[in-house]
């Protein structure tokens, strides 16, 4: 059964305040997916010991990987990655809408590749949103729209996931549900999901989103020393197959 995680891992650096790569790279490791959409990787940052996180963690992983750089500052770069065992082809990456009224916020983006599972062609849309309300909005009808959920090549079995920086009592989840169903929602087993803070969960933010061809067999929240640890974030986790 294909297992899929989406894990905001706060340029691998822990709640502990210590830069390890490895033990990001051992968080996912442990939880043995086949997909993994990762956010807020560093890659060649001063800040970071100048490492490519997204190349490093899936070297350590054996597994392909994307990257699209939200933010590029000269030779420095910050964004997100889907990594995978299966068959893949990078389908697009972009930046997302901010707002019009606070220019100086974080750049954000997306990447989507189409994975082959079984001989299925399986979309995975990985993105960060920003931390303004008003901006998610914008950000989640951008991802809604024509360019992302409403391109033509976005048929078939689908997948969103990703850190929303938002819960289910917002717009942005309203928006999106009205495109692809909440996995959560789907499980059959209900379990705790909150990912932020990793320390004392408490945040839904971190959410998943499929469309009717994909079948939600669980979705959980890994939570130990190890996951409390190795980001600000836990990783939420689902296992799946394809209809």
């Amino acid at each position: 059964m294909p297992r899929i995680l989406t894990y905001n891992v706060h340029r691998c650096v822990g709640a502990d305040r210590r830069l390890d790569v490895s033990r990001v790279a051992e968080v996912i490791a442990r939880l043995k997916p086949d997909i993994v959409a990762l956010q807020e990787l560093d890659v060649g940052r001063a800040r970071t010991g100048g490492v490519d996180q997204a190349h490093q963690i899936a070297r350590q992983l054996k597994m392909a990987f994307h990257f699209h750089p939200a933010l590029r500052v000269e030779e420095e770069l910050y964004g997100d990655a889907i990594l995978t065992i299966y068959p893949e082809r990078l389908i697009q990456t972009g930046p997302l809408p901010g707002h019009p009224a606070i220019p100086r916020l974080e750049p954000r983006g997306a990447v989507w590749l189409s994975v082959e599972i079984e001989g299925k062609p399986v979309q995975v849309i990985n993105t960060h949103l920003g931390l303004v309300p008003k901006e998610q909005q914008l950000q989640a009808a951008w991802l809604a729209g024509p360019s992302w959920l409403g391109h033509p090549m976005r048929k078939g079995p689908s997948i969103l996931l990703g850190d929303f920086n938002a819960t289910s009592s917002s717009v942005v989840y309203r928006t999106l549900c009205a495109k692809l169903a909440a996995a959560r929602r789907l499980a059959p087993t209900k379990s705790a999901t909150s990912t932020f803070p990793s320390t004392l969960p408490v945040l839904r933010i971190d959410h998943i989103f499929v469309s009717p061809e994909i079948k939600v067999e669980d979705v959980f929240v890994p939570f130990d020393q190890l996951t409390r640890t190795a980001s600000d974030h836990l990783p939420l986790v689902m296992d799946f197959s394809v209809t």
